[in-house]
């Protein structure tokens, strides 16, 4: 595992949940993303003290560490600048880090991306607990497609560990368009067992990557796809469904990153909670009745979108 700063550079021209790729490189900041900065760091330490000087920076008790894991077919730059997208347009605070594993950047490799992505699993356990041993507060982290494979499998190791989870460290988990069997996702969370804070499951029933990975797995549903919101509610989650959204994308695959514009109020109504709807009538298999349904407005993405979770 090796470590790495990066400075990139937003333009002002900057349309909101798109990458300004440069038609030639290195691109021109004034139209494009640019990395004006890229080094190396001497190893884990050299890292956790670069961490450490950003979060000084900040006051106590706001120090917010902002993790991301890319998803399936993602080449390093492109996950970087859609990390440097997502925390610009999310007007984040937070000190944003990467965790990049070694995707072959090809439709084709699925195969190859699940493999690569499994032998990440230790590397990413390995910088979890890097961040929770950091002077943070909290760390928030977003993984996407794939990369929630990889993130709910380090965060059961740290559990089935014996070593404690610092679950007062935990903020915000998304699991956002996940690339898991379902099947698969229920055992790991039986394990984890459930979360002292909801993850947040972004799915959305549209989305074509997902589809071909269902076909790819025979036809078994994926997370980011599912519409059994009920069960997932059970298992700890909050679902946040963005079917009604349109995507940047053809393949419906990345309306997280458009999720990022609206990041302040999204973040208000989940700290508020989902409040009862008289109209829903769905029973979680627990005996638990099904939150309420929040739309937010539609000025923002021109669609609803629903929340929905556990009372």
């Amino acid at each position: 595992m090796d470590y790495a700063a990066v400075t990139v550079s937003i333009p002002q021209t900057h349309v909101a949940g798109e990458i300004e790729w440069p038609s030639n490189p290195p691109g021109n900041p004034r139209s494009d993303f640019v990395v004006h900065q890229a080094a190396y760091l001497e190893g884990e330490k050299e890292f956790v003290r670069t961490l450490n000087a950003q979060l000084a920076k900040r006051p106590r008790g706001s120090r917010k560490v902002f993790l991301f894991i890319h998803g399936f077919n993602t080449m390093f730059a492109e996950g970087l600048y859609r990390f440097a997208q997502v925390v610009h347009d999310s007007e984040s605070v937070a000190v944003p880090v990467l965790f990049t594993w070694a995707s072959r950047g090809k439709i084709g490799a699925y195969i190859y991306d699940t493999n690569s992505a499994t032998t990440a699993r230790d590397d990413l356990e390995h910088t979890l607990r890097l961040l929770f041993a950091s002077d943070a507060d909290q760390i928030n982290i977003l993984a996407h497609s794939m990369g929630n494979w990889v993130t709910v499998e380090a965060l059961r190791q740290i559990k089935i560990s014996g070593q404690r989870l610092p679950t007062d460290k935990i903020g915000s988990v998304f699991l956002a368009d996940a690339d898991i069997d379902m099947d698969v996702f229920r055992s790991q969370m039986h394990r984890f067992g459930r979360p002292k804070k909801p993850f947040y499951v972004v799915v959305s029933k549209d989305d074509q990557a997902l589809r071909f990975s269902s076909l790819i797995a025979g036809g078994r549903t994926r997370l980011g796809d599912d519409a059994n919101v009920e069960e997932l509610a059970a298992l700890g989650a909050t679902v946040i469904d963005l079917t009604d959204v349109k995507a940047n994308d053809p393949s419906n695959h990345s309306k997280f990153a458009q999720l990022a514009e609206v990041a302040p109020q999204l973040t208000a109504v989940l700290a508020k909670g989902v409040g009862a709807n008289p109209d829903s009538k769905g029973k979680l298999p627990q005996g638990g009745t099904l939150g309420g349904i929040v739309e937010l407005p539609t000025t923002l993405l021109n669609a609803p979108i629903r929340i929905i979770s556990a009372q």
